[in-house]
């Protein structure tokens, strides 16, 4: 597992209850593992936007961005979220009828609930190309 590189992002994840650390940080290594299987993402910066871990494509912008974060409820769940101006969350639930989902910006986790590993990891291999994706299909189109 890739260690943190910035350590307020490190502080985030330490300052999350053991349970919804573990469900945080199994996402966090399909985010990286995702990342290095997708042609044309690059190397992926771990920041924090609006608090919470965010994952970015500095050198291709292939991206949206991606975030995780517990779930507010207290449930002990946690939530993969994209640009809500996406149709990514559209895209998903398409695919993995089977996921949870929130509106059109999170894929939610239930505390009890485990992460099925492709699927998500298709996900975000989406996202992380939602940008390169969108450009050759508007091209395709005349855009």
């Amino acid at each position: 597992m890739k260690g943190f590189d910035d350590p307020a992002v490190a502080a985030v994840f330490d300052a999350y209850p053991r349970p919804v650390r573990a469900k945080l940080l199994k996402l966090r290594r399909l985010i990286f593992d995702a990342a290095a299987s997708t042609e044309g993402v690059g190397a992926l910066e771990e920041t924090l936007k609006w608090g919470q871990p965010s994952y970015l494509t500095p050198e291709t912008k292939s991206r949206t961005t991606v975030r995780i974060d517990a779930l507010k409820d207290g449930s002990g769940g946690a939530a993969l979220y994209v640009h809500c101006q996406t149709n990514l969350v559209e895209s998903f639930r398409a695919r993995y009828p089977e996921l949870r989902y929130e509106g059109n910006r999170a894929i939610v986790f239930a505390g009890e609930d485990d992460i099925p590993r492709d699927a998500v990891r298709h996900c975000i291999a989406m996202a992380l190309t939602y940008r390169r994706d969108k450009i050759h299909r508007d091209k395709k189109r005349g855009k």
